[in-house]
């Protein structure tokens, strides 16, 4: 079984980095920022904002941190206390969860989206309040 790795705090940032030539391979939990560059296999928990670089990979069977970001790989599901934000260049398979979901064109998910929405008139429409609990799939 692999060994917990703690992300270490820098008492002049709140920042972590994977860097691009690492690969890390076991769970990781901290209190701060983290961000990926390299590759990442294994458990993710962070009290801080999560980003995945561009060219970075993440495979996780959960991910948690208080707002993701993702420009590079991820497989695994993620559930945030804040925004989700997949970039342009994001290839994600895997459920999210957050306090919203935003998936710039030219990104790829495949998974179910957990968050309140408003549905556009066309589509029925209904308020946030009504909409709240909605499970969106888009593939």
């Amino acid at each position: 079984m692999a060994q917990a790795r703690t992300i270490p705090r820098d008492s002049d940032s709140r920042d972590a980095r994977i860097g691009s030539g690492a690969r890390v391979r076991g769970r990781i939990h901290g209190e701060g920022d983290l961000v990926v560059e390299g590759q990442v296999e294994g458990g993710l928990s962070i009290r801080g904002d999560l980003t995945i670089a561009e060219g970075a990979s993440v495979v996780s069977e959960s991910v948690e941190a208080q707002s993701v970001s993702i420009a590079g790989t991820l497989e695994g599901d993620v559930a945030a206390s804040g925004p989700v934000r997949l970039a342009a260049g994001a290839r994600v398979r895997g459920n999210l969860r957050g306090s919203a979901v935003s998936i710039e064109e030219g990104a790829r998910f495949s998974g179910k989206l957990d968050c309140d929405f408003d549905l556009p008139p066309e589509l029925g429409g209904a308020s946030r309040a009504e909409s709240r609990g909605r499970t969106a799939t888009r593939r």
